[in-house]
């Protein structure tokens, strides 16, 4: 075991596997560590099973048929239990260097089908402050004026100059006046909409409705029937229409 040092702790990780083979793997450990080998299952192993950060070298389904399966949950307790800059040594048959990678690993490497892999040189979950050079403290009765100011070394646009003379005035209500089929100013062949009499300047009592349910009420009206509004009439009685206002 040539990453193995003298005083380095050990844990082995098996499943299905002969009393020999386990016997000469600890004695060969042992013949370059002086800690005691720990052994464990990975059927029985969990983040509570052993203390977090106890061991330099956990080696991981060594012996075929390499029938222990390295989860995303086995590789995350695995890494919680290495110390910093701790080694996993596993065989594998298929890759698996994204998983250990995805799992938090450095330094990855393969031969065959045995991987070495490290974990950072930090805990898992740590925290550290950072130091900003010059922090930004906005205070609760700042306006949004001055926290754009202070953001932007005090220019600030004036909201007045964004509008000129022309945004400013009320388009004529008549302009506003189009066909109820077309959408334009200019009335179509057919307009029984008022807009036609409205344009040659002319009144005309009695609308035509192209719907044909316009005197049932407003229920029945399209949005540019020129009775919407009015009360509901009989059908044939003469209606008068204020044609000039506000549409």
């Amino acid at each position: 075991m040539d990453h193995i040092n003298q005083n380095d702790n050990v844990l082995i990780i098996w499943n299905n596997v002969g009393e020999n083979e386990i016997k000469n793997l600890v004695n060969e450990i042992q013949t370059t560590t002086n800690s005691p080998v720990i052994l464990e299952n990975s059927s029985m192993i969990t983040e509570g099973s052993r203390q977090l950060s106890s061991f330099d070298i956990i080696i991981s389904n060594w012996f075929p048929p390499y029938s222990i399966e390295h989860t995303d949950k086995l590789l995350s307790i695995i890494i919680k239990l290495l110390k910093p800059s701790g080694k996993l040594i596993l065989k594998n048959n298929n890759d698996i260097t994204t998983t250990l990678k995805l799992n938090g690993y450095l330094n990855i490497k393969c031969s065959g089908n045995t991987y070495i892999a490290e974990k950072p040189n930090f805990e898992v979950g740590s925290k550290a402050s950072l130091k900003l050079n010059k922090p930004a403290v906005w205070k609760l009765d700042d306006t949004v004026e001055e926290v754009w100011s202070q953001a932007n070394d005090g220019d600030t646009i004036d909201a007045d100059n964004l509008l000129d003379e022309e945004d400013f005035k009320k388009p004529d209500q008549q302009s506003l006046r189009v066909c109820a089929t077309t959408g334009k100013r200019k009335a179509c062949a057919d307009c029984s909409c008022g807009l036609a009499e409205e344009l040659r300047g002319e009144v005309k009592d009695t609308p035509k409705s192209s719907c044909g349910s316009c005197y049932l009420g407003d229920a029945f009206r399209c949005a540019t029937c020129p009775y919407l509004g009015m009360p509901a009439f009989k059908p044939g009685e003469k209606v008068m229409l204020d044609l000039k206002s506000d549409v």
